[in-house]
């Protein structure tokens, strides 16, 4: 595997209130944000970090992505833990922080809405399912 792991939305929750300067990072899209919500961290003191893995509605790959999670000002050794829709695009930003030296970088399993269920509708599993915090974008 070439980044520190899966975590479940509870793991994750728990790595964020454990260890005081890991960063949540949202690799959905503006409008995932906007219309679907953000996790919301603001209990732990903290918010989650929104940095565009792909752009919509091209679906393009943003060439800045690694630039921008360095402006956070995150550092070598600070845990990072990414989430998407599903899980799947925070795969690939946990490996590219991981390729550049950053982290350890933890993906979200589910993401933030997860699958989706028998008639078409998500929000089941991953962060919201779980019922971690969140509000609309």
């Amino acid at each position: 595997m070439s980044y520190a792991g899966d975590l479940t939305p509870h793991e994750a929750w728990k790595l964020l209130e454990d260890e005081p300067g890991a960063l949540l990072v949202d690799v959905r899209t503006e409008a995932e944000w906007r219309y679907v919500g953000i996790p919301d961290a603001s209990s732990l003191g903290k918010k989650a970090e929104l940095i565009e893995w792909v752009s919509y509605p091209a679906m393009a790959r943003n060439d800045d992505f690694l630039a921008q999670l360095q402006a956070t000002g995150v550092q070598p050794g600070q845990p990072i833990v990414f989430l998407c829709r599903s899980g799947q695009r925070s795969i690939g930003a946990a490996q590219v922080a991981t390729a550049a030296g950053l982290g350890p970088a933890y993906n979200i399993l589910e993401g933030f809405e997860g699958a989706t269920d028998e008639h078409g509708h998500r929000g089941w599993q991953g962060w919201k399912g779980a019922g971690l915090p969140w509000h609309q974008g």
